[in-house]
């Protein structure tokens, strides 16, 4: 059975963007140019822009790498969601010091697909437990 394309593209993309040597230039491929993410309240729009969120993000995240914990596509084919876990080291995310400790984070992404890529997304993520995890007592 032939993966539905819309799994393919969310698989890629963490397996190309969020796992090491994190090619970012695959964001080009995989993304719609108006590409949109919602994340935390906040929108990215434009697939330039998303690279350099992305870019900013992984800066705080060393090593960052993302795991598939479940993909699944909806009978059209032009919605994913895929429930993951990152990985990496402290390197300053959230604005904290940068002290080197392993984290990790679980999310959900819920994407759209139009004309083979993918065009928006919705994310939640674990990032105040992480911020409790890291700060201060």
């Amino acid at each position: 059975m032939t993966e539905p394309l819309a799994e393919t593209l969310a698989r890629a993309f963490f397996h190309r963007v969020w796992t090491p040597p994190h090619d970012l230039d695959a964001i080009d491929e995989l993304m719609t140019e108006d590409y949109r993410i919602t994340t935390a309240g906040t929108v990215i729009e434009g697939r330039a822009a998303f690279k350099d969120w992305v870019a900013g993000m992984q800066a705080t995240i060393a090593g960052a790498a993302n795991e598939h914990l479940e993909v699944f596509t909806n009978p059209a084919g032009d919605r994913v969601v895929s429930r993951w876990i990152t990985r990496g080291a402290n390197a300053g995310v959230f604005g904290l010091p940068a002290d080197g400790r392993p984290i990790a984070f679980t999310g959900i992404a819920i994407w759209s697909v139009r004309d083979g890529r993918l065009s928006e997304c919705w994310v939640e993520r674990s990032a105040l437990e992480l911020y409790r995890a890291l700060s201060p007592p």
